[in-house]
């Protein structure tokens, strides 16, 4: 199957490289240490490593107890940040260029992966009398550890990316500097419970070993305080009050009995006891509202997913005091929010947030390929995801750092995580997949594993899942894992066995479908309620190639390469997938053909790609938004596969590495706009589609056919339409099978208008007499074929014709933090051309002095259509600091508009 699948300094720069090692030579070293790391004596305090220094074990003579001790020299070691796998390590030293561009990874030798690596780093501490823990997580794919000289753990202790560590080194640490190594084992998905990549991007040749979480040193007295957390229950149906669960686990580390004071505050209520522990014992604490009337909330502020309300967070504060000095602390914030998932009647997973049904509409996400994080460039992307009217993200392993679930708390994004498929997490069930064959060990790093995510993101109000399995579900005894470790961790989401349309032996069904396709299929398909159309849940889904705009192309590939993509369809694409079933662009270069007409340039080539996107994606969560409230199998979910791509990619993105926005991306934003207007390829319906809370009336909705160089065919009104709210769809007008003079190649513009005459969603269409024909006998797990194409080469008589437009830009005067720095580009434009010929898909780059699109960026519409005597007003927000300096500028172009560049300032 297809597996679920920053702009950063590192691999993203156009600047000068160093040169590359020849294959299978040790990198070029520069001199570079980590930096010290100040520990505090701060009882409760927790303090992440700030970095390491990083060297293979290859090129390393000295002992483990020598690397691992104070005043080691480390001489000629790479710095490497305080989440970074190794070649992102190198790619930041500059020991090779960006390896997003070409065919440049394939020069990264990864033979000098297969050896261990160390990871080094120092801290200092003023007080020894305090207890010292190292807490870790994110190793892959196992490491020993070291402090000061002494091993800690070992890797058969250390292994898994998702298992979490805790030990106490009170023993071993001493004033002043003190020394952790980990000696970093090399990474396989197919052997281990870590993380990889499968089909959506030439695989990194480290394979992602590293350390990709924060390494933690916490400091406490005698009680440790760990495992606190809030186990909300809203009142439902009427959300009118909340019952709050306070649990802790309290340790008393010392040699002694030891009576502590554990008091705390959440959500403004206080609370607090006193527990005497024996020498080293631990106990689970609980407060509840029976015994603390405070914990029930009466009228509790509700977290809602964005579009649907507002995103409160509360927040939990406790503290463990020994002799009235404070031993150890803890901070959650959490959110009140009922999610359930039943299954529907035709057996389809139905998300209900609060109690009212939602349609998931969603992408998959993917982060970097060498798994850097950047919290500025992740906002960036939830912003897009939001901006698009996405609901919601997959992310199928890979699971990200808290920060990312804290944005995804604050803006509102629904997320799905859970275990990814085909490498060794299902190699027990998925024998088509390449995982290998468990272990006893495997069994109890999966469970642990389970265990440290379910405890790190049951707070999180934007999880509303946990998928224990992807492409195949979980056996019992894999399963009773994983379950068990869920309900210890007070795990209160759905549980997902699967996202397949299978079974596991405990939790039933999945409810969800993964049909594909994941390579082209016409706009038509996805109306059919069978294979990946829309009905029931799709968990990822998509027409496959996604070609990004001609300057982000541009940046990726090699003039000879960007020839080869429009002239040979069938040569395999690197930037594709390492996949030999994706690994060429054939099945869409010859539906671009059959459809528009063979490409006569690489910037004819793009031009009609993104044209096609832009249809294809608009038809697929179109089709999913109208068949969402069908009394008989409607459409619960749809996952586009994917969001987005962890590195420069020809496939599965509607928005790409560069943040730049194609077809794709504004065919998704069009269609998920609140208030819609659309059609159905199935059946012609005009439907109008209302995703706001509230019902809409006085509505107007108009649908007029032309022929390509404008002259109209066919128009009809409807006046007086009302549709209620919560993704409601209304059938308004069908438009006849057959119009008299209709050329093959036609236009079909529909207009939706309010009761005062304003327009609140136009929508335009290119179609055909000759439809696209799928032979649904032949599908296969990746796409359906097309035995004959529909006829849109009619497009290419369009004439040229004129976009008038005027631009102005204001600097955001705000000083809130959402606010601070941006800008915001105002553009009218207006059809000034003569005759009847609309100016089709009329596309507005924001860029710099340079020509350079100014990125990332938040249009309120693009990609517009106009008629003769048309305007439209556009607004594009933007950081100012962006611009780098130069005045901002417009360049338009179109289907059938001469390109031309306007100044913004």
């Amino acid at each position: 199957m297809a597996g679920l699948a920053l702009l950063l300094a590192a691999g993203t720069s156009g600047a000068a490289t160093p040169a590359v090692p020849a294959p299978g030579s040790a990198p070029r070293t520069p001199s570079a240490t980590a930096p010290t790391t100040a520990v505090p004596d701060t009882p409760g305090s927790a303090t992440p490593l700030s970095g390491y220094a990083v060297q293979s074990t290859a090129r390393v003579t000295d002992t483990a107890e020598a690397v691992s001790s104070p005043g080691y020299p480390a001489t000629g070691w790479y710095s490497a940040g305080p989440r970074s796998t190794v070649l992102a390590a190198l790619l930041a030293a500059g020991v090779y260029p960006d390896p997003f561009h070409s065919t440049r990874q394939k020069l990264i030798p990864a033979a000098d992966f297969t050896v261990p690596w160390w990871y080094r780093s120092d801290f200092t501490l003023a007080d020894t009398t305090a207890r010292t823990h190292l807490d870790l997580s994110g190793v892959i794919s196992a490491a020993d550890v070291y402090v000061n000289g002494h091993r800690i753990a070992t890797t058969g202790t250390v292994t898994g990316a998702y298992t979490r560590h805790e030990f106490d080194v009170t023993a071993l640490v001493r004033p002043g500097t003190n020394t952790v190594a980990f000696r970093i084992q090399p990474n396989n998905p197919r052997k281990h419970l870590t993380m990889g990549w499968l089909d959506w991007l030439q695989p990194p040749p480290d394979q992602n070993m590293g350390i990709v979480r924060d390494v933690t040193v916490r400091r406490a007295g005698p009680v440790a305080l760990r495992d606190a957390h809030v186990v909300t229950t809203l009142a439902m149906p009427s959300m009118a009050s909340a019952d709050l669960t306070v649990k802790a686990r309290l340790r008393n580390d010392s040699d002694a009995t030891v009576t502590t004071t554990l008091s705390g505050t959440v959500g403004g209520a206080p609370f607090g006891r006193s527990v005497t522990l024996a020498p080293h014992e631990t106990r689970a604490v609980a407060f509840a509202p029976a015994e603390h009337p405070a914990l029930r909330l009466e009228s509790p502020r509700v977290w809602w997913p964005a579009h649907m309300g507002g995103q409160p967070m509360y927040a939990l504060d406790l503290t463990a005091t020994v002799n009235t000095t404070p031993s150890d602390t803890a901070h959650q914030a959490f959110g009140i929010r009922d999610v359930r998932a039943p299954l529907n009647a035709d057996g389809a997973r139905q998300y209900e947030i609060n109690g009212r049904p939602l349609l998931v509409k969603g992408g998959g996400w993917s982060p970097d390929a060498f798994l850097r994080w950047d919290p500025t460039y992740t906002e960036d992307r939830l912003k897009y995801a939001l901006d698009l009217g996405l609901n919601t993200l997959r992310l199928e392993g890979h699971i990200e750092p808290d920060e990312f679930f804290d944005l995804a708390d604050r803006h509102g994004i629904l997320t799905l995580p859970g275990w990814e498929c085909c490498t060794k997490w299902e190699g027990e069930t998925n024998r088509s997949g390449s995982g290998e064959r468990w272990t006893t060990a495997d069994h109890s790093v999966a469970r642990a594993s389970m265990a440290a995510e379910a405890a790190r993101l049951r707070h999180h109000p934007s999880v509303i899942s946990f998928l224990i399995g992807s492409d195949a579900a979980p056996n019992e005894e894999i399963e009773r894992g994983y379950l068990d470790a869920l309900k210890a961790a007070d795990w209160t989401a759905p549980v997902i066995p699967a996202a397949s349309d299978t079974s596991s032996p405990i939790t039933g069904r999945s409810g969800m479908k993964m049909t594909g396709p994941y390579d082209w299929v016409p706009p038509g398909y996805w109306y059919d309620k069978r294979e990946g159309g829309a009905s029931g849940f799709n968990s990822e889904t998509s027409a496959g190639p996604d070609i990004p705009t001609l300057d982000t192309l541009r940046r990726m590939m090699t003039p000879a390469e960007l020839e080869t993509l429009w002239k040979d369809p069938t040569a395999p694409q690197y930037h594709r997938s390492p996949s030999a079933t994706f690994d060429t662009l054939e099945l869409y270069a010859a539906a671009l053909t059959a459809r528009y007409g063979a490409p006569a340039s690489l910037e004819d080539y793009v031009r009609k790609a993104q044209l096609a996107q832009y249809e294809n994606v608009r038809a697929q969560f179109e089709a999913y938004a109208r068949n969402a409230k069908d009394p008989s199998d409607p459409s619960t979910g749809v996952v586009y596969w994917m969001f987005n791509s962890g590195w420069t990619s020809l496939h599965w993105q509607l928005v790409d590495r560069y943040l730049d926005q194609g077809g794709a991306y504004f065919g998704a934003k069009k269609a998920n706009e609140p208030l819609h207007v659309q059609y159905g390829y199935d059946d012609r319906s005009v439907t109008v589609v209302n995703n706001r809370p509230a019902p809409a009336s006085g509505l107007t909705a108009r649908v007029t056919l032309f022929a390509p160089d404008g002259t109209q065919k066919y128009d009809r009104t409807a006046t007086g339409l009302s549709v209620a709210g919560g993704g409601v769809s209304s059938t308004v007008l069908t438009v006849p099978e057959s119009v008299p003079g209709l050329p093959t190649t036609y236009l079909a513009r529909l207009l939706l208008t309010d009761a005062a005459g304003r327009e609140v969603s136009r929508n335009v269409y290119w179609l055909s007499t000759e439809e696209d024909v799928l032979d649904y006998e032949r599908s296969d797990w990746y796409y359906t074929p097309t035995t004959s194409y529909a006829d849109l080469s009619g497009l290419n008589a369009m004439p040229r014709t004129a976009v008038a437009a005027t631009a102005s830009t204001t600097a955001d005067a705000s000083t809130t933090a959402e606010a601070s720095g941006t800008s915001t580009t105002t553009v009218t434009l207006r059809h000034a051309g003569t005759g009847g010929t609309p100016a089709l898909l009329t596309d507005v780059h924001l860029v710099g002095e340079q020509g350079t699109p100014v990125l990332p960026v938040r249009w309120t519409d693009n990609q517009v259509s106009l008629w003769p005597g048309e305007s439209v007003t556009l607004t594009a927000t933007y950081r100012t600091a962006d611009l780098h300096g130069s005045a901002p500028r417009l360049r338009i172009s179109g289907w059938n508009t001469p390109t031309s560049t306007i100044p913004a300032a």
